[in-house]
């Protein structure tokens, strides 16, 4: 009996019908102020920064070459099967917490614990990712003025002659942290401004850099076969996803229902059009072995003869990224503070500040975990704590939209996933066919994670969750 019970306390679901009137603590509020223009820029932000300035150079030169442009395409199908059950959810279900909130209420306890601890790890990795990204771009910007910095600081340990900690990286982290503290209105009009700025900047790139292409620099286009596009598409999907954390901000929203979903469809569809030119203008501007893995834009221009240009790019990208670091933290406290209050983590976490409403514990926190893997591990291994967890993600709200269809398929919806299964199914398919192009190495990190989370689990949320507690 006490196995019968285990089994169905695991499943046990927040009735969706009422997760609007589910009340919270006092000092547990969170502030709606967010209209569509600035949830969509929230999204452009996340999606479009370390694909472009970082990732499609590192996957150009070493994984795909001038097949970079297929990865992404690869990635974006994925993507964009999930973002329409997102979209769906978003509508549904108004709340902060994106994928846990919406797996928690469909498929049980268990199943949105599992994803909220995987998002933990995974938008605080993509943070440092980030930063790591822009701080190779400092780099190169610094190296350009003739400035001579200590080698110490200028990147993890093993990357480099002399170096122990990449400290601009770390830095970047607690300054994100510092502004999202400041409230999430006043957070948002700076992201809004940066992303107009990212996007003008990459529109730039996209406008010079074609007048330089030279055509046969898409010769061979698939240097390292078929398969290695598909492995890049592993390596960018990252780079494809920032509405999902965009959606944890649902809480945040003016009007969730209706700006939630347009806001998801908006920022892919910008967001994917941008990558495509700029992944077309790269590898045309240069050979692919010779594209730098950390400034390849900048790099690509200066080879041209655009020096100047060059640091405008890196001044840009340096900018731009900061959006990204933005959106995932954004994302990884909002996770944090929907898991603390639902019970499954310590309540302390959920309190809120009593005039920004914002979580300032959890943020702080965030903020100092995203800086030590920025400051001490090199991008590579940073990255690799990234995708298997989104994927996994991806899996759950996709399989979830196709459940709840079926289980009740009259609930208000305010936007419906096209050509239900299908649509999802894809995603599902996807996302787990990308999974398999992961290292061995990605898999045993995540096992450890999850098998931490589990014995969390067992030992503490199960017993003093919000729904352990009611009749």
């Amino acid at each position: 009996m006490a196995g019968l019970r285990m089994g169905e306390g695991v499943l046990r679901r927040k009735p969706i019908e009422h997760i609007e009137e589910t009340e919270v603590g006092e000092g547990t509020r969170l502030e709606r102020s967010l209209g569509l223009g600035q949830l969509t820029a929230i999204g452009v932000g996340g999606i479009i920064g370390a694909g472009i300035f970082t990732l499609a150079g590192t996957v150009a030169n070493g994984t795909a070459g001038p097949a970079v442009l297929i990865s992404f395409l690869i990635a974006g199908v994925a993507s964009a099967a999930a973002a329409l059950s997102y979209a769906e959810f978003a509508g549904l279900i108004p709340k902060a917490g994106s994928a846990y909130t919406y797996g928690y209420a469909v498929l049980g306890e268990l199943a949105g614990w599992f994803i909220g601890w995987d998002l933990l790890l995974e938008y605080t990795a993509i943070v440092a990712v980030v930063a790591i990204g822009i701080s190779g771009y400092f780099s190169f910007l610094v190296d350009s003025m003739g400035a001579d910095l200590p080698n110490w600081m200028l990147g993890a340990p093993g990357t480099g002659d002399g170096h122990r900690v990449d400290l601009f990286a770390a830095l970047l982290c607690l300054l994100i942290a510092f502004l999202l503290n400041q409230g999430i209105k006043n957070a948002a009009r700076f992201e809004t401004v940066v992303v107009v700025l990212k996007v003008l900047v990459v529109l730039l790139v996209i406008a010079v850099g074609v007048f330089h292409i030279d055509t046969a620099n898409y010769n061979p286009f698939f240097p390292y076969g078929v398969g290695g596009a598909f492995t890049g598409a592993a390596t960018v999907f990252f780079a494809v996803f920032g509405y999902d954390a965009m959606s944890t901000a649902a809480e945040e929203s003016k009007d969730a229902q209706r700006h939630m979903p347009k806001a998801i469809i908006y920022s892919l569809v910008i967001s994917m059009v941008l990558y495509v030119a700029a992944c077309l203008v790269l590898t045309g501007m240069q050979d692919y072995k010779d594209i730098d893995p950390e400034s390849g834009f900048s790099t690509a221009f200066e080879s041209v003869g655009l020096s100047g240009l060059a640091d405008v790019i890196a001044v840009g990208a340096i900018i731009g990224i900061l959006t990204v670091m933005f959106t995932f933290m954004l994302g990884v406290t909002r996770v944090w503070f929907a898991m603390s209050r639902d019970g499954l983590l310590p309540r302390w976490f959920a309190k809120t500040h009593p005039t920004r409403h914002v979580p300032t514990r959890v943020t702080w926190i965030v903020g100092v975990g995203s800086a030590a893997i920025a400051g001490f591990l090199p991008i590579g291994e940073a990255a690799e704590l990234t995708n298997i967890g989104i994927l996994l993600a991806f899996v759950v709200v996709c399989t979830a939209v196709i459940v709840l269809r079926y289980r009740q398929p009259d609930l208000p919806r305010t936007f419906r996933t096209p050509w239900m299964p299908v649509v999802p199914a894809v995603g599902v398919v996807f996302s787990i066919w990308l999974i398999t192009f992961l290292q061995w190495q990605t898999w045993a990190r995540f096992a450890v994670w999850f098998a931490l989370g589990l014995v969390i689990y067992f030992a503490y949320s199960y017993r003093r969750s919000e729904l352990a507690r009611r009749p």
